[in-house]
């Protein structure tokens, strides 16, 4: 009996390691780089799948002592046999990537503001050069900053929220050069990945390219949006791929057309296998799914894309991972980040003169606007909510994504009021607001906080003049970053806001320290 229960199981494992050798090149980008599954099949499995390192991350970003043919030979010509041992040939083949944070210790007499200073030069890296032998990493062309910890490479959406703190810290050159890179991404690649890494070549990340360099313009004179008028076009038409041919109802990559002939967007993975930096994770979710695993594992790819993984707001039945279903969500955030880009793109190109192109891109801008307050203001919260294409039915998740109408000035007076009300009332905790008001063990929700959506929210409260309700968070989130640090040296990727004597948890790697974005909003916000 035992194993007739267990045939099923060995059979899908056997189907899914065997799917997985496969390359999906023709799922990429145009690109030359191949990821470390493409690069080493049948060994990159074994290795994740026997959990020789404890982070499945450490295998994707680590660096061969020797060519990739070399180890694959030797691969070949040892794994049959009775000793092999995976763990001794993966140490003896490869090495691990460097902790830059490991060796950094803080002084925490010395104060906030100096750690923050500090931490610039710790997550500060130098242009990137070839390896000797392939990596995944994507080499840039100018120096960046990294989130810290097990982020060791450059994050989309994490940068611009870095880039507060480096506006405020005057250091506008590190500013221009991470800008300059993402530009070079675009212009390489077509789009900018999730982050310099092969295998984040099937997604992006939330699209704050625009609003990177319209920060950047506050305050250099010398430097326009039309700067960079070609890489705005560009990750645009990314987002916007396969729109055209669209007929009412359906969906092509990114873009989704409603029946009534509205383009919104959604997020969407172009990969529909475990993904390499969490492979073992995805492996085994997939087998508690009933989704097809395919379908299943491009939605947990495009939440990954979203830079909410993960969250009940993804899930179906709002609790479940194995309900998961992105791809069918509008989310109201990346609308509205889409909208932003259709206004920079309108005032690059008025810059240049072309008028024409301006105004096509205002319409644009215009009709999406009209579409996000249509669609994304859900009159039985009072909130602004996804909207699920699919069942034509608002999500009835109330996340923190609904500040983002407010953050770039969409909401009307009315929906604004009644926004914040809803903040103050159900969001608003000792050190800060959640990010959900589901609790569950995803990292997304309550009783986590993340910096990017305190920011978000505080400055889309200012926008329309709820500047007490803003103070207020702004006050206690500082002080529990302030708290944090005192007491470990650290500030953190997340907080928990609701026991403030707690460090943020759950999803699928530890608590993570440096902390890019953490960093940029805590020293914006004490300029304030």
């Amino acid at each position: 009996m035992s194993q007739q229960k267990q045939k099923p199981k060995n059979c899908y494992i056997k189907a899914m390691m065997f799917s997985c050798l496969l390359l999906f090149t023709n799922q990429l980008f145009a690109q030359k780089e191949l990821s470390p599954r493409q690069t080493y099949p049948g060994l990159f499995e074994q290795v994740q799948m026997a959990r020789v390192y404890p982070d499945s991350k450490s295998f994707a970003d680590a660096i061969p002592k020797m060519q990739p043919a070399e180890i694959m030979a030797a691969y070949k010509a040892q794994k049959d046999l009775k000793e092999f041992n995976i763990k001794a040939f993966a140490d003896a083949h490869f090495s691990m990537p460097e902790n830059h944070n490991a060796v950094y210790q803080s002084d925490i007499n010395a104060g906030i503001e100096k750690h923050l200073d500090t931490l610039w030069t710790v997550l500060k890296r130098n242009p990137d050069t070839l390896s000797k032998f392939q990596t995944s990493l994507l080499p840039l062309p100018k120096p960046y900053i990294v989130p810290g910890g097990r982020f060791r490479e450059i994050y989309y959406w994490d940068s611009y929220f870095t880039m507060l703190g480096l506006q405020k810290a005057g250091k506008t050159d590190i500013m221009k050069d991470m800008i300059d890179n993402f530009a070079y991404l675009i212009n390489k690649y077509g789009f900018i990945p999730n982050g310099n890494r092969s295998y984040y070549l099937t997604r992006s990340q939330p699209p704050f390219f625009a609003a990177m360099v319209e920060l950047f313009t506050e305050n250099n004179t010398s430097t326009k949006l039309s700067s960079y008028k070609e890489a705005l076009e560009k990750e645009y038409e990314f987002w916007m791929k396969g729109s055209a041919g669209l007929k009412n109802g359906q969906a092509a990559n990114h873009t989704v057309k409603l029946p009534d002939g509205t383009l919104l967007n959604r997020y969407y993975d172009a990969g529909d296998q475990p993904r390499e930096e969490s492979y073992r994770e995805d492996f085994e979710a997939a087998r508690h799914t009933k989704q097809a695993p395919s379908a299943f594992l491009r939605n947990v790819r495009s939440a990954a894309e979203s830079g909410w993984d993960f969250s009940s707001r993804w899930f179906a039945d709002g609790k479940s991972f194995n309900q998961i279903i992105t791809t069918d969500l509008l989310p109201v955030d990346l609308n509205t980040l889409v909208y932003n880009l259709e206004m920079a793109i309108a005032q690059a190109n008025k810059e240049t003169g072309d008028e024409a192109r301006a105004i096509l891109f205002s319409a644009k801008a215009s009709k999406r606007k009209a579409a996000i307050l249509k669609y994304f203001w859900n009159p039985g919260e009072n909130f602004f909510t996804d909207y699920n294409w699919k069942t034509k039915r608002l999500s009835n998740q109330i996340t923190l994504a609904a500040s983002f109408p407010l953050y770039f000035k969409l909401a009307t007076a009315g929906q604004a009021k009644e926004v914040s009300k809803r903040i103050e009332k159900d969001f608003l905790k000792s050190g800060g607001l959640i990010s959900t008001l589901t609790t569950t063990k995803e990292q997304w929700d309550a009783p986590n906080a993340w910096a990017p959506l305190q920011y978000i929210s505080i400055q889309g409260l200012r926008n329309y003049r709820y500047n007490t309700l803003a103070d207020t968070i702004t006050n206690r989130w500082v002080k529990q970053n302030i708290a944090v640090f005192k007491e470990t040296g650290k500030l953190m990727e997340k907080y928990n806001v609701v026991e403030t004597s707690s460090k943020g948890g759950g999803g699928e790697y530890p608590l993570q320290d440096g902390f890019g974005w953490t960093n940029g909003v805590l020293l914006k916000l004490l300029k304030k």
